[in-house]
Formats: C-alpha cells, structure tokens, sequence
C-alpha cells in the first residue's frame, strides 16, 4: 500500500519508514507536523495515511484535526492515528461520522510489530481498529448510570471486540463462538443500548460511539 507518515519524532517516523518498506509498502511522503499533511494527501492520494494526534506547532490536536479533515475530503483515504496517550475523546471524534477505514492506537503498539501491522492492513482493507487498551481503561471507566452496565459478560466482549475494529466472523474465532450466536449477542447489545432501526444508521458505528463516550 501507499502510505504518508506524520510524526514529529524523528526517530519513530524513520523506524516506521523502514518497518513499512521491510513489509513491500511504499512511503510516498514522511512529514515532521500536520502543516503540510493535507496538501500532501492531496498529491499523492495515498491509501492510508498514519498520524500523530500531537504535532507542532502548539503540540495539541493538530494531527487529530488534520485526520478528520482527511476523511471528510478524501473519503477513500483510510486514516491511522497514534496517541502516546489514552484519550477517548479523541477517538469519539475521529469515529464521529464514520467507523470504517480508520484507526486509534497508542504509540506503545508500534513497538509490536506484528499488532501494529494487523491494524494497518485492516484499516486499509475498510475496517477499523481500536486500541485495546483503549477499549479496557473505557470499559473500566463505566458507572452504574451507563447503559453499558445493563451487558452482560459475553455481550462486554462481543462489543469490546467490535470496537477492536473486528468483524462477527473475526469476533467468532476470537471469542469462540458460533457466528449466529455473535449476530444474535450483537443484536441484543443493540437492543440494550437503545439504538435504533432507523433506515441511514449504522447501528455497528452507533454501538462503537457510545462505548467510547460512556
């Protein structure tokens, strides 16, 4: 695939130029800030781009801002940011309109290659994928008032799985089960989480957004 990287560590973003080009993938553009990221994106038309959510010049948002323009203007661009820390509204943001070809991880999972590289191929396969430990301290976070307290044990690990960025039949060989007892679990989440059968709504993408912002 073809990939721009922005990321102010110098260090980090030639690791990754070399890691990607190990792998056969071409880097067609390596940035130090989210400045030029878009008009970047613009040439090249890359299929996936990989971003920092803190970039110069102010070291806040800047890569976040830059990936949620990328996916308003450039909708087949699948979007990969990475956070040093965990930040779910964030990654409610970047999943506000749309949870397909677009990633959240935490720096850390770079250093695992073998994770970081699963991500990447199913972000840029039309999936997503979520931070793990993204989806544990959320799940961690859930007060007795959330409707995400009315699951129960396999409907948590059904929805955590989804909000990993799996698919039911990924979801059944992870957790075991059988695929119609996944579509069935699902349906049930749904049904807790008051989400509706309104026609124009993904009640996949509506599911992953309220389990980040509880």
């Amino acid at each position: 695939m073809r990939v721009i990287l922005a990321e102010d560590s110098a260090l980090l973003r030639e690791g990754l130029v070399r890691l990607l080009a190990d792998e056969g993938h071409e880097v067609v553009a390596a940035l130090g800030d989210a400045v030029t990221l878009l008009k970047e994106v613009e040439e090249h038309r890359p299929d996936i781009v990989v971003a920092d959510i803190r970039m110069p010049p102010t070291h806040t948002d800047e890569g976040l801002r830059a990936a949620v323009e990328i996916r308003e203007c450039f909708p087949d661009v699948s979007v990969l940011v990475l956070s040093q820390h965990i930040e779910r509204n964030y990654a409610a943001q970047l999943l506000a309109s749309n949870a397909e070809r677009v990633g959240y991880l935490l720096k850390d999972r770079v250093a695992q290659v073998e994770e970081f590289l699963d991500a990447l191929e199913r972000v840029h396969a039309g999936g997503a994928a979520i931070d793990p430990e993204v989806v544990r301290q959320l799940l961690i976070r859930t007060t007795h008032s959330d409707p995400l307290t009315r699951l129960t044990p396999r409907e948590r690990s059904v929805l955590e799985a989804l909000a990993m960025g799996y698919t039911n039949t990924a979801i059944a060989e992870k957790l075991h089960l059988s695929l119609s007892s996944v579509e069935k679990t699902l349906n049930g989440v749904f049904d807790k989480l008051d989400l509706p059968h309104t026609t124009g709504y993904n009640r996949r993408i509506l599911a992953v957004l309220r389990y980040l912002e509880s």
